[in-house]
């Protein structure tokens, strides 16, 4: 009984710490938000969640599953990005909005990790047509076989309720959607879908999803309905055979989800 005593206050004093840790966490991101503009340190962040850096650093990583610069950095051009499409902003005044103080770093750093170059993207966005969704891979669309390509595989989105617009999955090497996908794919509604041969490595299968008749613009604002989804852990391939689970369930976005940096739907 006492042993029994013992473990059950081990596990509350566990799930204690996570919560707790869960709301630094997210003190800390709202912080980020509202401070774009402005310097943010390593000590900075760890102040906010009243941990040391180190310890901070560490729960931050396990619990999003990056480091937090590399969060801040992702919202920055993810909030850059917003600004671009549904602002009249110069690509100048963006630049110092989201903290960067170099027009030429924030520009090469945006054109590497969103996959376009700032004024580009206005471009594409203003010519850019929502795709004809019958044409895209819908429920029932493939045939499965015993024997898959080497490298290749199938994947499910699933999604909590009835959902038919814009589906955009795509594989990453870290569980943050920036830069140029390792390959992608748009589905018309939730079902499966297909990837093609991939080099050996670890990657994370992360799902976006604008309902109709939703402006792809809209993603970037509040109340329009975008979906988000992961899977549960990182596929690793290995000479040609594939471990992990690839199924993705959509769901509504949260805070500590890395923001979508990548030019989804317009990469």
């Amino acid at each position: 009984m006492q042993v029994q005593d013992q473990l059950s206050n081990a596990n509350s004093c566990h799930l204690s710490t996570l919560v707790l840790h869960q709301m630094a966490i997210e003190r800390v991101i709202l912080a980020m938000r509202e401070r774009l503009h402005e310097p943010l340190a390593l000590e900075d962040m760890a102040d906010i969640a009243h941990l040391s850096p180190y310890h901070f650093s560490r729960v931050f990583h396990r619990l999003i599953g990056v480091p937090p610069g590399e969060f801040l950095g992702a919202l920055r051009l993810d909030a850059a990005k917003r600004l671009l499409l549904t602002t009249s902003m110069s690509v100048t005044d963006i630049c110092f909005e989201v903290g960067y103080t170099s027009l030429g770093s924030f520009t090469t750093r945006f054109t590497q990790l969103v996959g376009m170059p700032p004024r580009q993207l206005r471009q594409v966005a203003d010519d850019f047509a929502m795709p004809n969704l019958e044409s895209l891979p819908g429920p029932g669309t493939y045939t499965f076989c015993h024997a898959p390509y080497r490298g290749c595989f199938f994947g499910q989105v699933m999604a909590p309720c009835p959902f038919r617009g814009l589906i955009f999955v795509g594989l990453f090497p870290k569980p943050i959607p920036q830069g140029r996908p390792s390959d992608c794919t748009l589905l018309s509604a939730p079902g499966w879908y297909f990837m093609k041969a991939l080099p050996d490595g670890c990657y994370y299968v992360l799902a976006a999803a604008i309902p109709l008749p939703a402006e792809p613009r809209a993603y970037h604002l509040p109340g329009t309905g975008l979906l988000v989804g992961m899977s549960q852990g990182p596929l690793f391939i290995s000479n040609g055979k594939v471990n992990g689970c690839p199924d993705v369930t959509l769901r509504s976005p949260r805070l500590t989800d890395p923001p979508i940096v990548v030019a989804f739907p317009f990469i």
